[in-house]
């Protein structure tokens, strides 16, 4: 009797210590990219030069309009019938 609580404690501690514990794995967090302050502004640019207006001074000559196309033939009349086309039914909601 004197040994009987201390073998049953023993055996509870060893019981346990077997026990396999699930291991925890810490997952990195990704860093999240955060924009800084704006920088000072850059430099105005250069004027850019207008195009040459030729030895008299005016401007160049404006390009011909095309010809038009010929207008399509009107389509045969319909025979009365209406079509009626539905989508797909969607799929049920869970």
């Amino acid at each position: 009797m004197k040994y009987t609580l201390p073998l049953f404690a023993v055996l509870g501690a060893l019981s346990l210590a077997a026990c396999d514990r699930p291991t925890v794995i810490a997952v990195p967090v990704a860093p999240v990219m955060v924009p800084g302050p704006p920088g000072p502004a850059g430099a105005t640019g250069a004027t850019g030069s207008t195009g040459d207006t030729g030895s008299s001074g005016g401007t160049g000559a404006t390009g011909y309009t095309g010809a038009t196309g010929d207008t399509g033939a009107t389509g045969k009349e319909g025979a009365g019938t209406t079509v009626i086309v539905m989508p797909p039914a969607s799929a049920p909601a869970n």
